[in-house]
């Protein structure tokens, strides 16, 4: 890597969207990067909810890189699951002792993959 500008996708290339309804409403951003943000609906103590995350730019030999943003500090842990051409299982845990009602943020991006 020469450039000091850092890895990964340039301006233009990103998108967001807020999910609508509950924290497991499928959510469709076909973008390889961008912000998923969940619905603020109330998540019990140890509860995990799943969402289905349709993105038209990923396959199943792709790898799906998520992270919690910054600005949702409670806790909440996540993984994924179930990559498949054009869609993923994103399962979401409240870790705290307590109901949060957060709109979770969640960083994400798509790096290619290929079995040949």
């Amino acid at each position: 890597m020469t450039s000091a500008g850092g890895l990964g996708y340039g301006t233009g290339s990103g998108g967001t969207v807020t999910q609508t309804t509950n924290k497991s409403t499928t959510v469709t951003l076909n973008s390889p990067t961008g912000q998923i943000t969940m619905n603020n609906a109330a998540l019990a103590a140890g509860a995990t909810i799943s969402f289905t995350f349709n993105c038209s730019v990923m396959t199943a030999n792709d790898v799906l890189v998520m992270s919690i943003n910054a600005n949702s500090p409670n806790a909440a842990a996540y993984s994924v699951r179930g990559i498949s051409s054009s869609s993923a299982a994103v399962f979401v845990t409240n870790t705290s002792s307590g109901s949060l009602s957060d709109a979770v943020i969640i960083n994400f991006a798509v790096i290619k993959g290929a079995t040949s």
